[in-house]
């Protein structure tokens, strides 16, 4: 299984699609079905009827007559083009987040509705058709989306380091995730049911080259819509241009004034249709019309160029530090979010997500998954005795102990004053107990250096594993809790493992 199905399958909190948008693919693929099944389809939800014949009737396809069926919109405007409306209201709703949040869901809705726009648009001057191009367009962003849902604060992470780095931001996923929204879009689509040709440009719409090559001519227009959105919804609105036209003249064979009227179109279609989607009536104001005014501007404010180009690499750099800046202070928030401040462990916290995730994973697959609690004994003899200064320096050298002969797929965790936890995924009862008696047994041949001092402890563990489809997170906790506690009851500085409903202590030193 790939790492993107391991996301979508074990993680996905996403609704699945709507019986409706299900049944007009159904219909649609049908080899016998008329104008009237697909109008009977979508007219079972009023508003979704409303809005269709909205934007069927609006200057995005200036049509010679108003439609007031859909049964008559399918008549004239035909099948694809009244399927693909639909659908799009109905997926739009995947474009949501919680409000309030650094990611902005309305705008990434927002520059996918102008990315579609932009394709029609492309697809009609150029002469290449294509019955998917508006949906697929619409959803070409749809991993980011996703992503955001699932993977928030890593996301946060994606966007402070493109701000930065200015590298695109399917690079720096691939970083972070080791894949990029492109590959959790198109396998997102497909679990949904959405055909080959709707997911599979999504694939490949930043990476061309890559692409089957009956598919290049639609990856093409996705790649250049993309740039047009991005001239109105994005930073660098030059670069986009320079971009967006360099693609309309050599691959599609416009010249300068004709890649220039469609730039202007996308602005002016994309207005109207905005408006069906979302509550924001939002004005797009023509690339050229931005453009003389913005020469209006320089001439009255009469800046000569010398001026202009030391004042534009002031803010350059101003932006830079701001950015390194800020993306310094959010991998701190982050960490601190998650991280222990003592012993740079993960804090309880990152580990109750972390554990009701990884049984969910546990019990899907059938695969072992133990937890070891570890608590330091007679740790308030040591605050007495010697410090709490003191006390702090044994936490974290046992912590770092621990740390240090685990891997990386292993969650160390400080639970808690004195007491750790090692979350162990894929991992048997059998295995976990050679853990933790290599954790027991370093524990106490070492001295702690701590300041003039030299000291000794012990720890003392409990083991509890996954042996049922029905244990949950809190009850994998409260097993290895209470053999830890029957491991202090019974003396100390030995390891108990929780079986079912009898713990049994397993070792004594």
């Amino acid at each position: 299984m790939t790492p993107v199905e391991r996301l979508l399958q074990d993680e996905v909190k996403l609704p699945s699609p709507p019986t409706i948008a299900v049944r007009i693919l159904e219909v649609v693929r049908s080899d016998k079905f008329s104008f009237v099944d697909l109008a009977n389809v979508i007219q079972t939800d009023p508003a979704l009827t409303s809005r269709v014949l909205r934007v069927a009737n609006s200057s995005f396809y200036s049509l010679s007559r108003n439609v007031t069926t859909i049964e008559a919109a399918v008549a004239v405007m035909g099948v694809n083009a009244v399927k693909n409306i639909a659908l799009s209201f109905i997926l739009a709703q995947t474009f949501s987040g919680p409000q309030g949040e650094r990611f902005d869901f309305e705008r990434l809705l927002r520059r996918s509705l102008t990315a579609a726009v932009a394709a029609e648009l492309i697809s009609q001057t150029a002469g290449f058709r294509s019955d998917e191009t508006f949906i697929t367009s619409l959803l070409q962003d749809i991993g980011i989306a996703t992503l955001a849902v699932l993977r928030k604060n890593d996301y946060l992470e994606v966007l402070d380091e493109k701000a930065v780095t200015g590298l695109p931001v399917s690079v720096v996923e691939k970083r972070i995730f080791g894949f990029d929204h492109q590959e959790v879009g198109a396998e997102l689509l497909r679990i949904g049911g959405l055909p080959e040709t709707v997911y599979l440009p999504l694939r490949y719409h930043h990476n061309i080259e890559n692409a089957p090559q009956s598919l290049r001519n639609l990856c093409t227009v996705l790649s250049a819509s993309d740039r047009l959105s991005a001239i109105y919804h994005g930073t660098g609105i030059t670069k986009n241009v320079r971009t967006a036209k360099e693609i309309l003249t050599s691959r599609f064979g416009l010249n300068d004034a004709r890649a220039g009227a469609v730039i202007d179109a996308v602005a002016e279609k994309s207005t109207e249709l905005m408006s069906q989607f979302t509550d924001d009536h939002m004005k797009l104001l023509p690339f050229s019309q931005i453009l003389q005014e913005a020469n209006v501007e320089l001439s009255r404010l009469n800046i000569s160029y010398d001026m202009l180009l030391i004042e534009y690499r002031e803010a350059v750099q101003r932006a830079e530090r701001l950015a390194a800046d800020l993306k310094s202070t959010n991998d701190k928030l982050r960490h601190a979010a998650y991280h222990d401040s003592l012993t740079g462990l993960y804090n309880r916290q990152y580990f109750q997500e972390t554990i009701a995730r990884e049984i969910l994973r546990a019990q899907r697959y059938r695969h072992p998954l133990s937890l070891i609690m570890l608590d330091i004994d007679e740790f308030k003899t040591v605050n007495d005795t010697y410090g709490h200064h003191c006390g702090d320096i044994v936490i974290k050298t046992i912590g770092h102990m621990i740390l240090s002969g685990t891997r990386r797929s292993d969650v160390v965790v400080r639970f808690g004053g004195e007491e750790f936890a090692i979350l162990l995924p894929e991992t048997s009862l059998a295995n976990a107990v050679t853990k933790g008696e290599l954790c027991r047994s370093a524990v106490s041949e070492m001295e702690i250096g701590a300041e003039e001092h030299r000291i000794h402890v012990t720890i003392s563990v409990g083991i509890a594993g996954t042996d049922s489809q029905d244990m949950t997170a809190d009850g994998l906790i409260r097993a290895a809790d209470e053999a830890l506690y029957l491991s202090k009851r019974q003396g100390k500085n030995r390891i108990t493992v929780w079986e079912s409903e009898n713990a049994t202590a397993s070792i004594r030193p």
